[in-house]
């Protein structure tokens, strides 16, 4: 079924409280973010799937053919597979809100759904996000919320195109905001107070 096509963790909340899908990066799994994700936002369902490809033994959301080259039909299958998981669980649990964060491949999995499913999520926190490809448009509702952090020097995600998909999400509706450091491809304090400050409205 949907709602268990990927191994994961799970934390049901009442029944109108937000789901909460958290993304894992690169050689992570359903433990990298599930604590994080329950403590910012206490009263959700928080969901965290395990992605279904392995890369040398490093669970990923889709493969890629070389670093930041992705292989786009398995994008669209993990694409497609993922917004039915999120539908599911979201049904199952009678969740409100839909609401998503995800780091590095867990951010691309997540941003991907947002540009094919524009409407399933309500708001989202994209960490050290790369989409290295023009979008197509994928107009969203004007109360979609998206927050992207990202570091100044980050080899992985260059500033080009973290700025380009922000610029991308502002054209398709809805609020954006950004946070930076001048750090790498690591997840840094500010971006955490930046995530929690995005999500109070939800708490």
């Amino acid at each position: 079924m949907s709602k268990d096509s990927y191994l994961h963790k799970l934390r049901a909340g009442a029944p109108g409280q937000p789901a909460f899908f958290v993304f894992h990066g690169t050689g992570g799994d359903e433990n990298q973010f599930f604590d994080f994700g329950a403590r910012l936002l206490p009263n959700a369902t928080v969901i965290s799937p395990r992605g279904d490809v392995s890369e040398f033994g490093a669970a990923r959301f889709f493969r890629r053919t070389a670093e930041g080259v992705y292989d786009m039909t398995d994008l669209d299958r993990a694409t497609q597979q993922m917004a039915a998981f999120v539908t599911a669980n979201r049904d199952e649990h009678e969740a409100g809100l839909v609401i998503g964060l995800g780091f590095s491949n867990g951010a691309n999995i997540l941003a991907n759904v947002l540009i094919e499913f524009p409407d399933l999520f309500d708001a989202a926190v994209l960490m050290h996000p790369l989409i290295p490809f023009e979008p197509k448009p994928a107009p969203a509702p004007a109360s979609r919320r998206v927050l992207i952090t990202a570091g100044e020097r980050d080899p992985i995600c260059p500033v080009p195109l973290t700025n380009a998909l922000a610029d991308y999400f502002r054209v398709q509706g809805g609020e954006v905001e950004m946070e930076w450091h001048a750090g790498g491809h690591d997840i840094r304090g500010n971006e955490i107070e930046a995530a929690k400050a995005f999500l109070t409205p939800y708490v």
